[in-house]
């Protein structure tokens, strides 16, 4: 046994402790024969660093990894990295760029090549503060969405897909980043408010038709003037009165001369605006779908911007020429589209100036009217999103979506919390074909061929795909896959598929997978969908979603605000094990984490009690335990410990199978700290005989062990200091609660704390000395309260500095008096304090602490305070209140005790 060095220093462990396991095949010890359970971890993108939702989400699954590992199963944790195809490309061509290269100085193969030096060079970054973190994966297996046997499965998933009749090409809106110039996904579009405003244009009726109230036109407004070049409709509400006359005539389009329809639609609200809205269907989501209800067929929508989103020519060649390449905003000091329009129109006489009055009542006009428009934006372009209508490849994503919710309901896949069934049912029901290609070069290829007539055929290889042209010459499509797409595959591609093995029916399906509720839509039901469909089973039997790590003030954590945390530097400053401990005691399901660092240093602070605990006992000759079971006990003290062991590891179990971090997390914290560090260290103090150092020893094991799971490195540490193991901590056996249980030392052991603690609480309030030793008389005890005295009156003497001990009627004269159960004890205070001035400092802070209360709840008490202030005044007030409230009662209680 070595000696524990005087203080806990996470620094010099941690990294020492990680490569021990990882060098040993911990992480995965060989066990054929035990009860497997698996989970996957959320990949994360190649280009990442860790950032702090990261850190709760892996050090949840390591969590359960670990005690699921120490309770005896063949634990696997898959562990791999996706190709981030967009993120990445951009990464390696921002290196190009600052070389005076771009992409296309090199062909796709050579720029693809220089992506993977740099995955082989810098593409590891993220994996390393996972080890940092405490991540014990199965690195030996570790998996990349771009490697060979993964891309081979995402490949024959692409190819089956389109077999089945579920996969296909088609014109539609998408996402398009005009900096990327690609489809991007829905997770990757940015909503920021940004100033803007409504155009009121005058849109001339055809045909000498005027509405009922005599107008010969229609005034529509639009956030969005630049794409009236390629509107194709104005829709009013059907049951709108002001132009019920008028649906189905056309009107007159400025600038291009285009005759388009008036069309009744429920997306018209009367009550907005004029009630009347133009209808861009190439370039809006919402007026594509009116213009599908119009009877316009996607391949006739008009499309007036080119990848760059400069003006292009529209298939009916009605844009004039002046406005043909300009960019749809002003840039770089140059009008765009959007300007040419606003003065084409104003000139023209159809722009409806905006009034407002000034200061001194004098009308002014304006061009539009200011709005604040929530605009999308690339995550990581920063340009702004433009829908654009483009032919892409298409999964029937309501097809793939009817037998997951279906195993949702049967209880196959149980979603944790359940609260987030109904939006997971709401999103599901509600599903949109699954835009899948990009227009990129890193990524998977899509395995599809193009003759000249622009026909497709898709198949694994290139010869298979001849044979099915009839060897006509083909051209392969340049697109690749959504990153969702291969990341779909996760659960079974990880495992080996399509190759057929053990290891694939052994893991599959996974029993578990823990996720931020921000992906539920984006990975988890797609991985839902693809495993039902090619593995005929679900992906993994539970889905835990977790909330944000939010700000300490509750607000969302961005660059931008300046109130992002790195988890890294927390773990510089505080340790990897009291940044886990942190994350779990504060995931409560359904909830959102706030950080708060005081909170992570006090789990700092926690490890230090745990290390100070360890060389108590090993100055005091406790080494490790020689059993797995509770030594024989005889004593009620350590009777008691062994049954709060015991209860400790009951409530753990219960919280693990609930997925009750924050419950797991507590139980073990205040058994380590309230029972063990304070109170059994404190009653075996110089009584430390045999018995009680195995008693010791033992329950201190069955600590480490329970804590490994949220501290591993200061647990296997000090499994390692404190006696000969068989094994290290990481592979030891999880305590069974199966020790008899003493129910009479449990009591007693509590009556002894509560009576302590009571005792301690009232020489505090009441200002006795600390070195003053009292005597106490036992007034109206029961037998059992007298034979507790008699067992327990040395550690009470010790424990509350308590003289003599008498039993009777209470002695003349101030004194403080405790109740515990049936019986009052009472502590004469004449000559110890004075007690007259200790009264009237009770009642002025008494009087204090209750005006304070008082006036906090007028405060509370007022719905006008409640309603108007800022939340975060509100719920100071109320903390404050219940503060106040808590300090009265406690100097109540102090005034009363004095008589």
């Amino acid at each position: 046994m070595t000696e524990l060095p005087k203080t806990f220093d996470p620094a010099s462990i941690e990294t020492r402790w990680y490569q021990h396991w990882e060098e040993k095949g911990l992480f995965r010890p060989d066990r054929p024969d035990a009860t497997p359970f698996t989970i996957v971890n959320p990949p994360p993108n190649v280009t990442g660093s860790l950032h702090i939702g990261h850190a709760l989400d892996n050090t949840l699954q390591d969590i359960v990894i670990r005690y699921e590992r120490l309770r005896g199963k063949d634990a696997l944790w898959v562990v791999g990295t996706d190709h981030a195809g967009i993120a990445t490309q951009m990464v390696v061509e921002r290196q190009l760029n600052a070389k005076g290269e771009k992409r296309t100085d090199y062909s796709r193969e050579d720029f693809i090549a220089k992506v993977w030096e740099w995955k082989a060079e810098s593409g590891g970054a993220i994996t390393r503060q996972l080890r940092r973190l405490g991540c014990s994966m199965d690195w030996a297996n570790e998996r990349f969405t771009m490697d060979e046997g993964f891309s081979k499965a995402v490949v024959k998933v692409f190819v089956e897909l389109h077999k089945r009749g579920l996969l296909y090409r088609d014109k539609r809106l998408v996402n398009w980043d005009p900096h990327f110039r690609s489809a991007i996904s829905d997770l990757e579009v940015e909503t920021v408010e940004t100033k803007g405003g409504f155009w009121r244009f005058r849109y001339p009726l055809a045909d000498g038709v005027t509405l009922a109230d005599g107008s010969d036109h229609i005034v529509v407004a639009t956030t969005r003037p630049e794409t009236m070049l390629a509107d194709m409709a104005v829709a009013v509400h059907p049951d709108d009165a002001r132009y019920k006359d008028v649906i189905g005539k056309q009107i007159v389009l400025p600038i291009t001369g285009r005759r388009i329809p008036i069309v009744a639609d429920d997306h018209a609200d009367p009550e907005l605006g004029t009630g009347a809205v133009k209808i861009t269907p190439g370039h809006d989501f919402n007026d594509f779908e009116v213009g599908k209800r119009a009877g316009f067929k996607a391949g006739d929508m008009l499309n007036m911007f080119d990848a760059d989103a400069n003006v292009v020519q529209t298939a009916d060649g009605l844009i004039p020429d002046a406005f043909l390449g300009l960019h749809r905003f002003k840039r770089d000091g140059v009008d765009g589209a959007r300007e040419a329009v606003v003065a084409a129109m104003k000139a023209l006489g159809f722009l409806v100036p905006h009034v407002t009055k000034n200061k001194e009542g004098e009308e002014v006009t304006a061009d539009f009217e200011p709005r604040t428009i929530q605009t999308p934006f690339g995550d990581r372009s920063g340009v702004v999103i433009e829908p654009w209508l483009t032919d892409q490849w298409y999964v029937d994503a309501a097809k793939l979506a009817v037998a997951p919710m279906q195993a949702v309901r049967d209880g196959a896949i149980e979603i944790v919390p359940r609260t987030w069934e109904k939006t997971f049912f709401n999103w599901m029901e509600n599903i949109q074909p699954w835009c899948v290609s990009r227009q990129l070069w890193w990524g998977h290829q899509i395995p599809a061929w193009f003759d000249a007539d622009g026909n497709s055929y898709v198949a694994e290889t290139e010869a298979e795909a001849q044979a099915l042209a009839g060897n006509k010459a083909l051209t392969r499509d340049p697109d690749v896959l959504d990153t969702w797409f291969s990341s779909a595959l996760w659960p079974f591609g990880t495992l080996g598929w399509p190759e057929q093995s053990e290891t694939l029916s052994r893991h599959y399906p996974n029993d578990l997978l823990i996720s931020g509720f921000d992906i539920l839509f984006f990975w988890d039901a797609r991985m839902a969908m693809q495993g039902m469909e090619f593995m005929g089973d679900v992906p993994w039997r539970k889905l835990y979603l977790h909330g944000l790590v939010r700000a300490a003030d509750g607000q969302k954590m961005s660059k931008s605000k300046g109130n992002v945390v790195d988890p890294l530097g927390l773990i510089d400053r505080f340790g990897a094990d009291a940044l886990r401990f942190f994350m779990a005691a504060m995931e409560s399901q359904g909830r959102d984490v706030k950080m708060d660092e005081k909170r992570v240093e006090g789990y700092r602070n926690f490890a230090t009690k745990l290390w100070n605990a360890a060389r108590f006992l090993q100055a005091n000759g406790v080494t490790a335990s020689t059993s797995h079971e509770a030594p024989a006990a005889h004593l009620p003290v350590n009777r008691w410990i062994i049954a709060e062991t015991v209860a400790t590891v009951q409530a753990i179990d219960l919280a693990m199978a609930d997925l009750r971090f924050d419950a797991a997390a507590n139980a073990i914290y205040h058994f380590v700290w309230d029972q063990f560090c304070d109170w059994y260290i404190e009653l075996t103090k110089g009584a430390m005989d045999d018995e009680t150092r195995a008693v010791a020893g033992w329950a201190f094991d069955q600590i480490l062990v329970m804590l490994h799971p949220f501290m591993p490195f200061i647990t296997e540490e000090l499994w390692s200091l404190t006696g000969a193991r068989a094994n290290e901590l990481i592979v030891a056996q999880w305590p069974q609660a199966l020790a008899a249980v003493d129910r009479q030392a449990q009591a007693e052991i509590d009556w002894l704390i509560r009576l302590v603690s009571a005792i301690r609480t009232a020489r505090t309030e009441l200002n006795v000395p600390p070195g003053a030793k009292l005597p106490m008389v036992v007034s109206g005890a029961a037998e059992d309260t007298h034979r507790r005295l008699d067992r327990q009156g040395v550690a009470l003497a010790r424990l509350g500095r308590v003289e003599s001990l008498s039993f009777g009627e209470p002695p003349a004269g101030g004194a403080a008096q405790i109740v515990v159960d049936e019986a009052t004890f009472i502590l004469p205070l004449e000559g110890v304090i004075d007690i007259a001035a200790e009264k009237a400092r009770l009642a002025k802070a008494l009087a204090s602490a209750e005006k304070e209360r008082d006036g906090l709840g007028g405060r509370l008490s007022n719905a006008s305070f409640v309603e108007k202030a800022k939340p975060e005044a509100v719920a100071k007030a109320r903390e404050d209140h219940a503060e106040k409230t808590a300090e009265a009662e406690r100097l109540k209680a102090a005034l009363d005790r004095l008589g």
